[in-house]
């Protein structure tokens, strides 16, 4: 039992806590980067193909919550952002093995000095470049570069690789998907890569969540409604229906992937920087420099959210992963663990949470006994997506939003390997899943099946998903919502 004054500092940190994007994946996270969308990665996922098991998949996603039909400029990359993928292939927590780069360019072309439009049926846009794409006004390419530690930059695709534009509807896009495939394009190490809008995969019941864990269900989920991946609890909510995200998504063969020694198991994480500005004495201009600074990033999902402090978020996203060990007691004590404690009267462990910090901070074969009460921990520490390249990939229709919490409805373990936290899939469900880990799943058992009751993303426009909402192929995100015609399902609207 809280004495008062316990009390009201627990109510309080759970008010702060939940006000600073609690669960919201990686969307407006931290003070700076809400300001800055074009470098604000949403999502990052690391995952198997489950369509050509001898790749792998990552995508980063930015631009957070774009509302469709947001006009005449809709959505782009930015020209001034380095989008970055960082690969860790030898286990010793330090992501610069592989580093793959992204760099885009924009060109305004005729007529669009005269037009107002940024796309527009002149006649529709049906092709990328060459005949059809005389609507593409505003048209971004770019530019894939590989770097490997201590060798030579490699070009793995430029010149004629276009982004896909905004979908802004029907009569300028008739056949968006269409256009989506050409935007596919190999690359020179036998991967493909994709950038472009897509449907905003993340799914969660935000509203809901900020209005200080004022939930439309209960948090605790039965067992039918917890075991069912394709249908939401009946009054929950997922507030990004009908919204969307750029998405950068990037496939490589796994053999491009391992480790000298032949290791498949890989850290990785997603990162954008923008030029450091210089200030030139004589004449007080300011210029951007050669060199970059980082802005966000983003290894495993919510943890910016859950775990860092308010006041240490924009320094956070400023450090390599690689230097995670300076935000181990946040790890360590769990501020949601707290929070969830006052909210709901349970009793979940909040603080010397080695569990957590092994978790989202090590290779599973490099877990270090009580690191928590260490005051400088052997190994270097470091927040990536862990994916174990050796776990075959589990077929779309048969994918389970859980992972390894996966049940049937009778409460049986029935777990899915390849999803989080091996890597991390689009329909992984990170919210229940971080919510149970938070609640002591990995060190107790009887933890129960704590959840916001979104199950699966919901009003996806695409043909080719399954029931859940998984998308089937490559980039393995569905299609983005239409600007004339999207729809957000709102509280206690049938979908």
């Amino acid at each position: 039992m809280f004495s008062q004054t316990k009390k009201q500092l627990a109510l309080s940190l759970a008010g702060m806590l939940l006000t600073t994007s609690v669960f919201a994946a990686s969307h407006r996270e931290a003070p700076l980067i809400s300001l800055d969308p074009a470098a604000d990665i949403t999502d990052f996922y690391a995952f198997r193909s489950p369509t050509d098991p001898d790749k792998a998949v990552f995508v980063m996603n930015v631009i957070p919550a774009q509302e469709p039909g947001s006009g005449p400029n809709y959505f782009n990359f930015d020209d001034e952002v380095l989008y970055e993928i960082y690969i860790d292939n030898n286990k010793n927590n330090i992501a610069r093995n592989i580093v793959y780069q992204f760099q885009f360019k924009t060109e305004v072309r005729s007529p669009g000095d005269v037009f107002t439009l940024s796309y527009a049926a002149l006649p529709p846009i049906t092709a990328l470049d060459g005949p059809g794409s005389e609507g593409f006004i505003l048209r971004q390419s770019y530019t894939v570069t590989e770097k490997r530690f201590g060798q030579t930059s490699k070009t793995l695709g430029s010149g004629m690789m276009f982004a896909v534009p905004s979908n802004v509807g029907p009569r300028t896009l008739p056949d968006y998907e269409g256009l989506a495939q050409q935007g596919i394009y190999p690359l020179s190490n036998g991967g493909r890569v994709f950038a472009g809008q897509r449907d905003e995969t993340f799914y969660i019941d935000l509203g809901a969540v900020f209005d200080t864990l004022n939930l439309r269900t209960s948090p605790i989920l039965s067992q039918t409604e917890d075991a069912d991946d394709g249908q939401n609890v009946f009054g929950a909510v997922d507030a990004f229906s009908g919204f969307n995200v750029n998405s950068i998504a990037i496939e490589v063969p796994i053999a491009e992937l391992m480790g000298a020694d032949g290791n498949k198991v890989i850290g990785a994480y997603a990162a954008t920087s923008r030029p450091r500005v210089r200030v030139l004495r004589r004449d007080n201009r300011r210029t951007n420099s050669n060199f970059y600074a980082q802005v966000a990033r983003m290894g495993n999902p919510l943890v910016n959210e859950l775990i860092i402090p308010t006041d240490t978020k924009d320094k956070w996203n400023a450090n390599f992963s690689e230097f995670e060990a300076q935000f181990l007691k946040y790890y360590c004590n769990s501020s949601l663990a707290v929070a969830l404690n006052t909210v709901f009267g349970t009793n979940f462990p909040t603080d010397n949470r080695d569990d957590l910090a092994n978790l989202f901070l090590r290779y599973g074969d490099g877990a270090i006994t009580n690191i928590c009460s260490q005051s400088s921990p052997s190994g270097r520490l470091a927040d990536f997506l862990r994916l174990n390249l050796d776990v075959e990939p589990t077929n779309p229709f048969s994918q389970r939003r859980l992972g390894p919490f996966a049940t049937d409805t009778a409460g049986n373990p029935t777990p899915d390997l390849a999803g989080f936290p091996n890597g991390r899939r689009p329909n992984d469900d990170v919210t229940d899943i971080a919510l149970r880990a938070v609640g002591g799943a990995l060190i107790n058992t009887g933890v129960p099946a704590l959840g916001d009751g979104v199950n699966f993303n919901i009003g996806s426009p695409s043909s080719d998903i399954t029931p859940n909402g998984i998308a089937v192929a490559f980039p393995f995100l569905p299609t983005p919502h239409d600007g004339r015609n999207r729809r957000h399902i709102d509280p206690g609207e049938t979908p």
